[in-house]
């Protein structure tokens, strides 16, 4: 039998044993005693596997479980709060763009109504300067017909009343 391993393993029979007795020691078989048959050590595995399979089932209900469904109420109650701080922030978001907003066209009102005073006041200044220029020009053509006047001598009656009718006229309009 060592043989056959030997040659199917492509081993000496030194290694053979060498390995054969480390395998022996760490699976804990004790060559003093009988070995049992196939069946029953097939049962025991089973029975072992079968021990593990319900220990592993127990400590999923006492342990895993709970502990999901703990984490899943905490993630549900987090989403929530996500939610609700979400819906406050956009809330409050929205209601200072809309004071912004009020603000803002308050601004725009205030300043269209100073523009407006502006051009009023612009329109007044033009006004009284077009009035300015008239009355100056009337001034200029009143010191001219007056000097007109005063240059005219004792004979020229005639056109220093023409020239009084027309200071006149002149002061009257």
């Amino acid at each position: 039998m060592v043989e056959k391993i030997c040659k199917r393993y492509s081993l000496k029979k030194s290694e053979v044993v060498k390995l054969a007795f480390g395998y022996i020691d760490k699976a804990h078989i004790n060559p003093s005693e009988a070995p049992e048959s196939v069946k029953s050590e097939l049962a025991k595995i089973n029975k072992r596997q079968d021990d593990i399979i319900r220990f592993i089932r127990h400590y999923e209900e006492e342990q895993l479980n709970p502990m999901i469904r703990a984490t899943n109420s905490i993630a549900l109650r987090f989403d929530a709060i996500g939610k609700t701080l979400e819906t406050l922030i956009l809330s409050q978001l929205e209601a200072s763009q809309e004071k912004c907003t009020a603000v803002l066209k308050n601004l725009s009102e205030q300043f269209c109504n100073h523009a407006d005073v502006i051009n009023n006041q612009s329109k007044q200044i033009n006004a009284l300067y077009q009035i300015h220029q008239r009355d100056y020009k009337k001034l200029l053509h009143l010191i001219q017909l007056d000097s007109e006047l005063s240059a005219c001598g004792v004979m020229d009656s005639k056109r220093k009343e023409n020239l009084k009718t027309e200071i006149g006229n002149l002061i009257n309009t």
